[in-house]
């Protein structure tokens, strides 16, 4: 029997776990591996193995003498020597702090209307929120180019109505604005979903418990609601902050040479400069950089957990 029972776990688990191991874990290892690694002549990595020119066959050429010829750590002392890496680190994060912050204010207030909604509307609601995900992402953010473009309705008439009042046009494409607004439209359903998952199972009772004890709809808000809000709260803040903080393709088409974020640098790195050691090294610092703000969150979440409890 409880042979039966260790094969069921394993035909259950090993699909996901082989998953995880081929598409994550062996990839991240050969990065790490290029982190510490020469570039090529002509881009890429440094060969390990090439033709011997005194046997005419391929061969490994790193061995015991020879390891500090492929082996090294420029790459890392590259990346901590250059401050104006750690500015571009710093700018990302300023970038997916403020979209996440602006999910949540734009998120809680909606998910909160859908949690108290009568449950013959809520699916209609979730799926009108999950609806954008139902085209191509690339389409949605061209889109935001027409919207945000000099050409486009938008903004010829907010550059109307300042003409009225004697201010001179704007320009909202390739600005921190036109990035932040995009990557705000693009996360923000991660916000709601958690943040609905968590208000909906709320016990209302509580709330009618401190309305009879003379509570005003405020004090029940940051008292009852708010806290037992926080793991929807911290869930959805590590949905939205992880992936804004990668986000490439956005800064790439909206931002400009302004809006760059340490996802096109390591795009640059690998697509255009060929320098797949040095991207490798961005890489590992983004990962550590998403590891611990994971971690972050969901101490703070237990935190906030424990305290609602």
């Amino acid at each position: 029997m409880a042979k039966n029972k260790s094969l069921g776990r394993w035909i259950l688990s090993g699909p996901p776990l082989l998953y995880l191991l081929v598409f994550f874990a062996i990839p991240t290892l050969i990065m790490a591996a290029a982190a510490f690694r020469y570039p090529g002549d002509y881009g890429g990595l440094l060969p390990l193995i090439d033709i011997n020119p005194e046997t005419g066959r391929n061969e490994l050429l790193l061995n015991a003498q020879n390891w500090q010829d492929f082996l090294t750590f420029e790459n890392f002392s590259r990346f901590f020597e250059d401050s104006i890496y750690l500015e571009l680190f710093i700018k990302s994060f300023w970038y997916a702090g403020i979209t996440t912050l602006a999910c949540l204010v734009m998120a809680y207030p909606l998910a909160w209307l859908i949690a108290r909604s009568p449950k013959k509307y809520r699916d209609v609601m979730i799926l009108l929120v999950i609806l954008p995900f139902w085209s191509n992402f690339l389409i949605r953010v061209y889109a935001w180019m027409i919207i945000l473009g000099p050409q486009g309705y938008f903004v010829m008439t907010i550059n109307q109505a300042l003409s009225w009042v004697g201010v001179a046009p704007i320009q909202l494409m390739y600005t921190h604005f036109a990035v932040i607004v995009v990557l705000v439209y693009v996360h923000l359903p991660f916000m709601v979903l958690p943040l609905y998952a968590n208000l909906e199972k709320h016990d209302t009772a509580l709330l009618d418990a401190a309305q009879d004890l003379g509570a005003s709809g405020w004090q029940r808000f940051w008292k009852i609601t708010w806290p037992l809000s926080l793991p929807g709260v911290w869930a959805g803040a590590a949905l939205v902050f992880i992936p804004a903080l990668g986000m490439f393709a956005v800064p790439d088409l909206l931002g400009g040479t302004d809006g760059m974020m340490i996802g096109n640098l390591i795009k640059q790195q690998f697509l255009d400069s060929r320098d797949w050691p040095f991207g490798s090294v961005l890489s590992i610092m983004l990962t550590l950089a998403v590891l611990l703000m994971a971690g972050l969150a969901m101490l703070v979440g237990r935190g906030g957990k424990r305290n609602a409890l």
